[in-house]
């Protein structure tokens, strides 16, 4: 099983990141890792998002879990579970804002194997992160 995760404290209220993180159509003007979402983020709807480590593939998935404005998780994989990826989004209020994480684990039969052809995604993981947290306080500030 493979997994990546990050984690950064945002000073707005969480409603604010919820926002950024709901807008597909936004994700390109703050999000540098990202080159494209299709797709409506809302409970049960399928999107498409293209990211620029793996530029011109497009990743299905589906919004499995939707809490505005706490937790979210996109879901996707093969048929029969053999692969699965699932990222998961969550927003904690602090006293100062907003702990925001993001995470997302493979698994399924074929994880061993897929997962070595899966790049490091770490540092994209934390380019999401502070690309989120920047913009999220430059429009409340």
């Amino acid at each position: 099983m493979r997994t990546f995760e990050t984690e950064t404290t945002i000073s707005v209220t969480p409603e604010v990141v919820w926002e950024l993180l709901t807008d597909a159509p936004g994700y390109t003007s703050w999000n540098s890792t990202v080159d494209r979402v299709e797709g409506r983020i809302a409970p049960g709807e399928k999107i498409k998002v293209q990211v620029k480590v793996n530029p011109g593939k497009a990743f299905p998935v589906r919004v499995t879990e939707f809490v505005p404005p706490e937790r979210m998780v996109w879901s996707g994989g093969m048929p029969l579970g053999l692969f699965r990826g699932v990222r998961t989004f969550t927003l904690a209020p602090t006293g100062d804002g907003t702990r925001f994480s993001m995470r997302e684990v493979y698994s399924g039969l074929l994880a061993p194997l897929i997962g070595r052809s899966i790049p490091d995604l770490q540092p994209a993981f934390d380019e999401f992160a502070a690309a989120l947290k920047q913009r999220a306080e430059r429009d409340s500030g």
